[in-house]
C-alpha cells in the first residue's frame, strides 16, 4: 500500500476514535469546547500527521502511529479506559473465570499502576504486597508505558507461571515473583467482639456477595448482635447493583445510589425497598484507601441516608462500566461509559475523589507512597546502582481502626461529641480555635 493509502487509514481510523472518545469529553466539558470545536481539533490532528509524512526524517511506520494515537486518546480519558489490539480484542469476550493470576486488584497512581487492594490468601498476598504498593515493572515492561488493561493482562497466566514485578514501596524499589494461581473470592468474615457486638468483613463484592452477606448478618442476629461493625476494606471489586443490595440490607428508606451515562445524565436511581433491610441496629463502617467501587457505593448509602458512622480514611474513589467499540481491522477501543454515584448524583471516580469518613484515623496497614514515587528515587541514587532486595513480608501492625469503630459503638466518640456541644462558647470566649485540614493521602 502507497504511503498515501496509509495515510488515509491513519486519518479516517484516528478520525473515527476522536468522535467516539473526545467528542464526548468536549461536549460534557463546556469550557474545554468553547475553545474549540471538534473540527478545529481534527484539524490538528491533520497538521500533525502532515508534518510526520512531510518532514520526518525517515519513512515513518504509519501502523505503529496510528496505535499509538489510540492508545494515547484511550489513555487520556481515564485508567480504565483503553485501546485493544485485534488479538486483544478477540479474546476480551472469552471467559476469563479459569485463567490464573496473581490477586491483585489494580488501579493507576500518577502513571504507575496502583495496587488498590490485595484478595486474601492470594498469590500477592503470600508474597507481601499491600494495597497502596506501587508497579513500576511488570518483567521488563515500565508500567507507565502500559495500560491498565495490559497489565492485567500480563499478570495472568498459565497456574503456577511465575512473573517478577518491580515494587515502589515508602521510598524504595524491591522485587518479588508471583505464581499465578487460580484465585477464589474470599468468604464474608463474620464474629462477635462482646456481647451485642458483631463484627462483619467484607473483602470482596463479587457476583453473589449479597445473597452471602444477607446469610451471615442473619446468623449475627441470631446470637444477639444489636451493633454492628461493618469492615469494607479491601472490598474494591463488584457492580453497582451488588453495592445497592447490600446497603439495603442496612438502609429501609431513601435513596441508595445513581448511575451516571453521557453527559453525567442519570441513567438509574436505585431507591431502598423496605422489605429487604434486616439490620436496624447501629452501625459503624470500617474504610479506608482500599475501600472502592461498590464497597463505596454501600459506605456512602450509610452516610447519606445517616445508618452509621465511617471511620477510617478517604476511600479511593471508583466505580464504572467499560463497553468494547470494534473499530476496523479487528481492534478496539474499550471506553468507560458509565459511572457509580452516590444517593446525589456525585461520582465516585472523578477528581479529588473518595469518601470522606465522619471519624478519621488512619490505617498502618496501608502502604502510603504520598512523599515520593520512583522517579525521585531513581533521581536520589543515580551513582549507586545496586540490586533491588526481594519485597519483604511485613507483620500487620495495631489496627487502631478497627479499636475506633469499636469506641464509637460504645458510645465513647457520642460522648465526646456531647461535651463539644455542651462548651462551645467557653472555647469562643478564650481564643478561638484553629482549624486543621488532615490529608487524606491518594
Amino acid at each position: 500500500m502507497s504511503l498515501k493509502g496509509k495515510l488515509i487509514i491513519v486519518a479516517l481510523s484516528t478520525a473515527i476514535a476522536f468522535y467516539a472518545v473526545v467528542g464526548g469529553f468536549l461536549s460534557v466539558h463546556k469550557d474545554v469546547f468553547a475553545k474549540g470545536d471538534p473540527y478545529v481539533q481534527m484539524r490538528i490532528f491533520g497538521e500533525v500527521l502532515r508534518h510526520i509524512v512531510r518532514d520526518y526524517v525517515d519513512e515513518p511506520d504509519l501502523e505503529k502511529v496510528k496505535v499509538g494515537a489510540l492508545r494515547g486518546l484511550a489513555e487520556g480519558l481515564d485508567p480504565y479506559s483503553a485501546y485493544l489490539s485485534p488479538e486483544q480484542a478477540k479474546k476480551y469476550n472469552s471467559s476469563r473465570s479459569e485463567l490464573a493470576t496473581t490477586g491483585m486488584i489494580l488501579s493507576r497512581y500518577s502513571g504507575y499502576i496502583y495496587v488498590l487492594a490485595v484478595v486474601k490468601d492470594s498469590p500477592a498476598e503470600k508474597v507481601g504486597l499491600r494495597a497502596g504498593d506501587i508497579i513500576e515493572y511488570i518483567d521488563t515492561l515500565p508500567t507507565r508505558d502500559i495500560s491498565l488493561y495490559d497489565a492485567e493482562e500480563l499478570l495472568s497466566g498459565q497456574t503456577g507461571s511465575e512473573i517478577e514485578i518491580k515494587v515502589f514501596r515508602r521510598g524504595r524499589p524491591y522485587k518479588t515473583k508471583i505464581k499465578r494461581a487460580v484465585v477464589s473470592q474470599p468468604a464474608i468474615e463474620i464474629s462477635t467482639i462482646e456481647t451485642g457486638i458483631g463484627y462483619l468483613k467484607i473483602t470482596s463484592l463479587a457476583d453473589g456477595k449479597a445473597e452471602e452477606v444477607k446469610k451471615q448478618l442473619a446468623d449475627l442476629q441470631k446470637k444477639g448482635v444489636q451493633k454492628l461493625i461493618l469492615d469494607l476494606r479491601g472490598a474494591a471489586n463488584g457492580s453497582l447493583e451488588t453495592g445497592v443490595e447490600i446497603a439495603n440490607l442496612f438502609v429501609k428508606s431513601g435513596t441508595l445510589a445513581k448511575s451516571l451515562g453521557h453527559k453525567n445524565i442519570v441513567e438509574k436511581t436505585f431507591e431502598a425497598d423496605p422489605s429487604k433491610a434486616i439490620f436496624t441496629g447501629q452501625l459503624a463502617l470500617v474504610i479506608d484507601r482500599s475501600t472502592a467501587s461498590a464497597g463505596e457505593v454501600i459506605a456512602a448509602a450509610i452516610l447519606n441516608n445517616k445508618r452509621g458512622e465511617l471511620v477510617g480514611e478517604k476511600t479511593f474513589g471508583a466505580g464504572s462500566v467499560q463497553k468494547l467499540f470494534e473499530l476496523k481491522g479487528g481492534s478496539a477501543m474499550l471506553i468507560t461509559t458509565s459511572k457509580y454515584a452516590d444517593s446525589t448524583g456525585v461520582p465516585f471516580m472523578r477528581e479529588n475523589s473518595g469518601i470522606t469518613p465522619s471519624v478519621e484515623v488512619k490505617n498502618a496497614n496501608v502502604v502510603a507512597n504520598d512523599d515520593s514515587l520512583p522517579e525521585d528515587n531513581d533521581q536520589q541514587n543515580d551513582q549507586v546502582k545496586t540490586e533491588d532486595p526481594q519485597l519483604p513480608i511485613e507483620a500487620a501492625g495495631e489496627d487502631l481502626q478497627l479499636k475506633k469503630a469499636i469506641e464509637v459503638l460504645k458510645g465513647n466518640q457520642a460522648e465526646k461529641r456531647s461535651a463539644q456541644v455542651d462548651q462551645p462558647n467557653k472555647q469562643t470566649e478564650e481564643k478561638p480555635a484553629k482549624s486543621k485540614s488532615a490529608g487524606a493521602g491518594f
